[in-house]
């Protein structure tokens, strides 16, 4: 159902190497490029993520309960992602765990301080 979702950032250079060197844990390529906006994703009609510089000029900001979820394909994944994203410079907002009924998910920020996780519902 969800086509993409984008997160703000005020230093499009530094976002895109973040995402570029996490998001290949995942087989994602940037499907669009420009000099505001640049999206990922791992095939042409699968979700994707994108960064971009604000529309109205005013810089971009955190939304406080905003989370973009990215799905990984085992828990031993959802730790790489996790790892990935605080060896780029990202913070811990919540070290891999089950998180109940089956659901494994490591939270993070990246740079700018956007709220993610990476997840994987499933036996381990």
């Amino acid at each position: 159902m969800i086509g993409y979702v984008t997160v703000g950032t005020n230093d499009m250079a530094r976002a895109a190497r973040f995402y570029d060197e996490l998001l290949t844990v995942l087989g994602a390529k940037r499907m669009m490029d420009t000099d505001s906006f640049k999206a990922w994703t791992t095939a042409p009609q699968a979700a994707a993520l994108a960064i971009a510089k604000p529309f109205d000029g005013k810089p971009a900001t955190v939304g406080n309960g905003v989370m973009v979820a990215i799905a990984a394909s085992s828990r031993a994944q959802v730790d790489e992602i996790h790892a990935r994203a605080l060896a780029l410079g990202g913070t811990d907002e919540g070290k891999p765990g089950d998180r109940g009924g089956n659901f494994y998910a490591g939270y993070f920020r990246d740079l700018d301080g956007n709220k993610l996780n990476a997840y994987f519902v499933g036996e381990a």
